[in-house]
């Protein structure tokens, strides 16, 4: 089972809703996002935009595989500046019921994820404002790009740890590296941009089991 994370264009949206709708895929959930890349790339590319569509959706191995086969066919995944697709292995998940409806009742689902994994996603949540701050520390160790959400934190009150401030505007930046980089481009992240900053950024890590759209 795969937390499935495609990042598109906007008039790309309704032909991956579509592709959704036909694998019958649970839990389908649409957020506005940009794309990290710097100008010059943009206009050697011909993207006139970074404006982004990011799609959250659940599948199993096998839906993940043909969900990606149907953007590469359909939406001309793997040409650059038409997305990106990664699959987050899902490790748990809480309550039979809710077992039962992203499984389709599919009894046959392998629930433990593999334990090696050729690449994984950082996600880095900075303060609004200092998403260039973390590209930069990140492309300084080898990083190709990102995808940044905008969001905001749900703390009640307002406890600091360092410059981390919990109820504030905030930005989630999403990075995929290959597993030998990820060490290196997230110590690059915190000591540039991490907590003892004005970025006050905290990063981690998750293993992918699907990644495509990239040329590392």
């Amino acid at each position: 089972m795969n937390y499935v994370i495609s990042i598109i264009n906007p008039e790309a949206l309704d032909t991956l809703c579509a592709i959704c709708a036909e694998l019958k895929l649970p839990m389908t959930v649409v957020m506005h996002g940009r794309g990290t890349a710097v100008q010059s790339m943009m206009d050697l590319l011909g993207i006139e935009s970074n404006e982004k569509r990011v799609v959250l959706t659940v599948a199993d191995g096998e839906k993940t595989k043909q969900l990606i086969a149907d953007q590469r066919r359909r939406l001309h995944l793997g040409v650059p500046g038409h997305g990106i697709v990664i699959a987050v292995p899902v490790k748990s998940i809480g309550g039979g019921k809710a077992l039962a409806y992203l499984n389709q009742d599919n009894k046959n689902v392998k629930q433990a994820p593999a334990l090696s994994f050729a690449y994984e996603l950082i996600v880095a949540i900075t303060n609004e404002g200092c998403t260039d701050m973390v590209m930069n520390a990140a492309r300084a160790a080898g990083a190709r790009g990102g995808t940044t959400l905008h969001g905001k934190g749900t703390s009640e009150k307002d406890p600091r740890f360092y410059n981390i401030t919990l109820a504030e505007e905030k930005e989630v930046v999403l990075i995929v590296a290959a597993a030998e980089q990820k060490s290196e481009i997230m110590a690059s992240i915190i000591k540039k941009a991490g907590p003892d900053t004005e970025a006050g950024t905290i990063a981690f890590s998750l293993p992918t089991t699907e990644v495509a759209g990239f040329s590392f």
